[in-house]
């Protein structure tokens, strides 16, 4: 009694076996169809969103080699992702291969008497100063954070706060690229010289670099020291005080942004090479106060006594005689973290304007007169000096430039990103009177004819991208934006 019969038992099976198979139907269906649908990318600012056919971490040159090959088979694009800090869609495009370079991330080697490394494009600027610091070595040229990868860095050309170098190209001795029909190319001044100049500053759109040589100087220990000046005088005080002294080897600047002093006080930090013994000050050292910064500086999102409570605190921090011994690399690595902003409603993002030295008081007369007629949420605004270089096809230093760099704030409305734009378009245009120009790797509020303006080689730079890449298969958003 309460056994089952044979014919029940094997209906039973049956049954199960039904299930499992019409299970499995739904979860390949299911999967088919989320797989055709592509994966959802955006970067960080948050106002491109777009469907990608699929994102595939680059670990291997062959395995690399094969993503192009599919991709030339069933006629894709390919995007080349490192860690998404261009704001314009510049990683991606609509129903692409996003090859995430992360993960190919190799110091390869450290020649310290050559003063030179090799390292795998997405490598990060931390990865290689964990690996140089033991020579006592150090970077040339980054941006102030280190978190991003290498190959990212060399694709928008970056600049940072030393002002003995150049931007990023000054330091690329050479490196391997991989074009679209998987070849390898050496890439140096002396071999593919054009590519050396598209790639760097190219935005991805020539081939996946692989492999990079990169030239290093010593790393040294600084004093800083800190000045409050008024910025009619900052030009004057910068050539004859900063960049005279051969013992100033990086220097930073920051302009108020709260509405008492806005955009009229402003104090310099400058690194002055010291005697101090690199062997006393060489650990390198992990962001502090996280917490507490990205809670202060929150405030500053949404309210202007939090914009003047950032500005206090700053300017009690920076008076006095306080000594600070910094080591380059140190220097190098400043805190982010407490940046990182996800808002539901409202992202931040970044803009730089470049401007002759000498035009930098009347620009900023007329650039204040601009903002307060037109309402732009600034969180922060820095200054740093760039060096002419224009051995990069889209160069943005004609001569030499201050570069004014902004973090805003905005909504993510369609609304609000029109109003945005319309204020950056004014801004572009005071920029153009000047001769100057804008960064690239943001968001692509500017018209083709203010790019066009600003970078005069362009129209140059993307004929000579349909020559090496003549089925466009790099492709991103900037590129079809502006092409």
């Amino acid at each position: 009694m309460g056994k089952l019969s044979p014919i029940n038992h094997r209906l039973k099976s049956v049954f199960l076996v039904l299930f499992i198979v019409c299970y499995g139907v739904i979860f390949l269906y299911a999967w088919q169809q989320k797989n055709e649908a592509g994966v959802l990318m955006n970067d960080v600012g948050q106002l491109v969103p777009i469907k990608v056919k699929k994102v595939v971490q680059g670990k291997e040159m062959e395995q690399i080699r094969e993503l192009l090959q599919e991709a030339k088979e069933k006629n894709l694009k390919v995007s080349i992702a490192g860690k998404q800090h261009s704001q314009g869609g510049h990683t991606y495009y609509k129903d692409a291969i996003v090859i995430d370079m992360t993960t190919y991330n190799k110091v390869i080697q450290v020649l310290p008497e050559e003063k030179l490394a090799t390292v795998q494009s997405g490598a990060t600027w931390s990865d290689l100063q964990e690996a140089i610091n033991p020579f006592h070595l150090s970077i040339k040229t980054m941006q102030a954070p280190n978190i991003f990868t290498i190959g990212g860095s060399m694709s928008v050309n970056v600049h940072g706060r030393d002002i003995r170098y150049g931007p990023l190209i000054d330091s690329i001795r050479s490196f391997r690229l991989m074009n679209a029909d998987g070849d390898i190319l050496n890439v140096s001044r002396t071999e593919n010289e054009e590519l050396f100049r598209l790639v760097n500053g190219g935005y991805g759109l020539f081939g996946i670099i692989l492999d990079v040589d990169i030239e290093l100087t010593e790393d040294v220990v600084y004093k800083e020291t800190f000045t409050w000046l008024d910025y009619h005088d900052y030009p004057q005080y910068f050539k004859e005080q900063v960049l005279a002294n051969p013992d100033i080897e990086m220097h930073n600047t920051r302009i108020s942004v709260t509405p008492k002093q806005f955009f009229t006080e402003m104090y310099v930090k400058n690194y002055i090479r010291s005697e101090e013994d690199i062997e006393d000050h060489d650990e390198l050292l992990d962001e502090k106060y996280i917490g507490r910064n990205k809670f202060a500086f929150g405030l500053s999102r949404h309210f202007d006594w939090g914009k003047n409570l950032v500005w206090y605190v700053q300017k009690k921090a920076f008076q006095g005689d306080k000594v600070n011994f910094v080591s380059r690399n140190n220097q190098m690595r400043p805190g982010i973290k407490f940046l990182e902003y996800e808002g539901y409603s409202d992202t931040d993002l970044l803009q730089e304007y470049f401007v002759p030295v000498e035009d930098f008081p009347d620009f900023i007369d007329r650039l204040r007169e601009l903002l307060t007629e037109n309402e732009l949420n600034i969180l922060n605004a820095t200054v740093r000096y760039v060096p002419k270089n224009e051995e990069s096809y889209l160069s943005y230093a004609k001569e030499d430039m201050f570069a004014i760099v902004f973090l805003i704030n905005q909504g993510l409305t369609n609304k609000d990103i029109e109003k945005t734009g319309e204020v950056v378009r004014l801004i572009i245009d005071l920029v153009l009177e000047y001769n100057g120009a804008y960064y690239l790797p943001y968001y692509p509020y500017p018209t083709k004819e203010q790019m066009r303006e600003a970078y005069p080689r362009t129209d140059e730079f993307f004929q000579l991208k349909r020559k090496y890449d003549p089925e466009e298969r790099f492709m991103n958003q900037f590129y079809e934006e502006y092409a």
